[in-house]
C-alpha cells in the first residue's frame, strides 16, 4: 500500500507540479510568461507580462526594467546579477528603484501589484534618470485587464471566495512570474538573483522566499508574519474574518510558510513600526530555520524611500550574488553579572557597538528608546547590562563601512 501511495504521489507531482497552498510552483518557476514591451529605449523600460487569471479572465501585470546595459554603463555581452523589487501598500512599479539597482550593477524588475500602472516614464535629458514629478496616487490608473486591487477587501475579505480573487495569491505569483521572466533575459545570470520588498512588499517577500528557492537572498523591509497577533494594525482585519480567520492565516500569513524557507534572509525594520511591531517581527525571524540576519533601527521611518535607503540591503545582496564582503554576524549574546557579551564575526573591522533598550509600557509604536555605547574587543562586544526595568532590548554592531546589524530582540517579562 505504501509503495502504491508513493507511486501515486510521484505521478501526481509529475502531472500537476509542485503545489504549495494555492501556488503551482512548477508552472511559476519554469514557464516564462508572455511579455509585451511598452517602452524599450531609454534608461528604464516598461512592459506588460502575463499574470494569473482573475474572475475568469486573463490578466497582465505592469512592470519596469533597468540594467547596467539600459543605463549605458555596460558593454555588449556582459551578464549581471538580478533583483526583483516589490512595492508596499499604495505603491506601484517604481522606475527610480530599478534605476538605483541598475546603477549598483544589477538588472532589476519592479511590478505593480494593484492591477494598475503609473504614467508614462520621462527621463532627465542630461542624466537619463527617471523623472517622477507627474506621478501622484491619482495618476496611477487601472489596467483594462489587471488583477485585483490592493485594498483590504482584496487582501483579507476575499478569503471566502475563489482563490483567483485573493490578492496575496496574485501578489506572490506575480513576483515569481517576474523572477522567471528576468532570469530568461540574456544579460542576466539566472543563478545570481535576489528579492527585496517594502511593507506589504516585505510581507510578500516573506511569502516568495518561502516558495521560490531560486533566490540567493531575500530582504523583507518592515513586512513580516503573525499579522493575526500582537499590536499589528492588520490584526482587526484578520480577526473580523471569523470562521475564515484560520484559513487566511494558514494560506497567507508568512508565519505558516517561512518554516520551509531556505533562502538566506536579512530582516530590516524599526523599533516603533506601527504596521509590523517587534513582537510579531521577532516571531517571524524565529520561523526561518536557515540563514538569517537582522537590522533593527531605532525609530526607523516607514515608507518606500526610507525602506530602500539602508546600504545594508545592497551589501547583503552583494555578498550573496557577487561574493563581496558580507555584513558582520553577531552571535548569541550572554548576560553576565554587570554586562552583556556578544561574540561576532566580521571580515570588515568593527567601528562601534551600542545597546538599545526601552522601559516604557503601552503601544510599542509610542515607546521611547535609550542608546548606550558598548566596547568593541577582539571577536566580541561588551555592552552595559540593561537596567531591570528594561522590557525590550538589543545590541547593534557597525563596521567601518557604516554597515549596521543587530542581535535578536530580547524581551523581558
Amino acid at each position: 500500500m505504501k509503495v502504491l501511495l508513493f507511486i501515486f504521489l510521484s505521478l501526481s507531482a509529475a502531472v500537476f507540479g509542485e503545489q504549495v497552498g494555492p501556488w503551482n510552483l512548477d508552472v511559476l518557476k519554469n514557464k516564462v510568461p508572455e511579455i509585451h514591451w511598452l517602452k524599450s529605449e531609454g534608461t528604464v523600460h516598461s512592459l506588460l507580462y502575463a499574470g494569473e487569471n482573475y474572475r475568469g479572465q486573463a490578466t497582465q501585470v505592469f512592470g519596469v526594467y533597468a540594467s547596467p546595459k539600459t543605463i549605458g554603463e555596460a558593454k555588449d555581452g556582459q551578464r549581471f546579477p538580478a533583483v526583483v523589487l516589490i512595492h508596499g501598500g499604495g505603491g506601484t512599479a517604481f522606475a527610480e528603484w530599478v534605476y538605483l539597482w541598475a546603477k549598483r550593477g544589477y538588472a532589476a524588475i519592479a511590478m505593480d501589484l494593484s492591477g494598475s500602472r503609473p504614467p508614462d516614464l520621462e527621463s532627465d535629458p542630461k542624466t537619463g534618470a527617471p523623472l517622477l514629478a507627474g506621478r501622484t496616487p491619482k495618476s496611477i490608473v487601472r489596467l483594462p485587464n489587471g488583477g485585483p486591487n490592493q485594498g483590504h477587501q482584496e487582501k483579507f475579505d476575499s478569503i471566502g471566495s475563489e482563490v483567483s480573487d485573493h490578492w496575496p495569491f496574485h501578489a506572490a505569483a506575480s513576483v515569481m512570474r517576474a523572477h522567471t521572466l528576468i532570469r530568461s533575459f540574456p544579460e542576466v545570470d539566472p543563478e545570481r538573483t535576489a528579492v527585496t520588498g517594502i511593507s506589504w512588499g516585505g510581507y510578500t517577500t516573506c511569502l516568495v522566499a518561502s516558495l521560490d528557492d531560486r533566490f540567493k537572498a531575500a530582504v523583507p523591509v518592515y513586512g513580516c508574519g503573525f499579522l493575526h497577533e500582537g499590536e499589528s494594525v492588520q490584526k482587526p482585519s484578520v480577526d473580523k474574518l471569523g470562521d475564515l480567520r484560520a484559513n487566511w492565516v494558514r494560506e497567507y500569513d508568512p508565519s505558516s510558510l517561512l518554516p520551509r524557507c531556505r533562502v538566506p534572509v536579512f530582516f530590516v525594520n524599526g523599533t516603533n513600526d506601527v504596521h509590523y511591531p517587534l513582537d510579531s517581527y521577532m516571531k517571524t525571524f524565529l520561523q526561518v530555520r536557515g540563514e538569517k540576519q537582522m537590522r533593527i533601527q531605532v525609530k526607523m521611518s516607514h515608507g518606500h524611500q526610507p525602506g530602500w535607503a539602508p546600504q545594508e540591503i545592497g551589501l547583503f545582496i552583494d555578498s550573496k550574488c557577487r561574493q563581496e564582503k558580507p555584513l558582520p554576524v553577531p552571535g548569541a549574546l550572554k548576560v553576565e553579572e554587570n554586562s552583556v557579551v556578544v561574540p561576532f564575526k566580521s571580515v570588515v573591522p568593527l567601528r562601534s557597538a551600542e545597546l538599545h533598550y526601552t522601559a516604557d509600557a503601552g503601544l510599542r509604536s509610542k515607546r521611547e528608546w535609550i542608546t548606550l555605547p558598548a566596547r568593541v574587543g577582539e571577536g566580541f562586544v561588551t555592552a552595559p547590562k540593561p537596567p531591570l526595568e528594561a522590557n525590550t532590548w538589543f545590541v547593534s554592531i557597525t563596521d567601518e563601512r557604516g554597515a549596521m546589524v543587530t542581535t535578536a530582540i530580547q524581551f523581558n517579562p
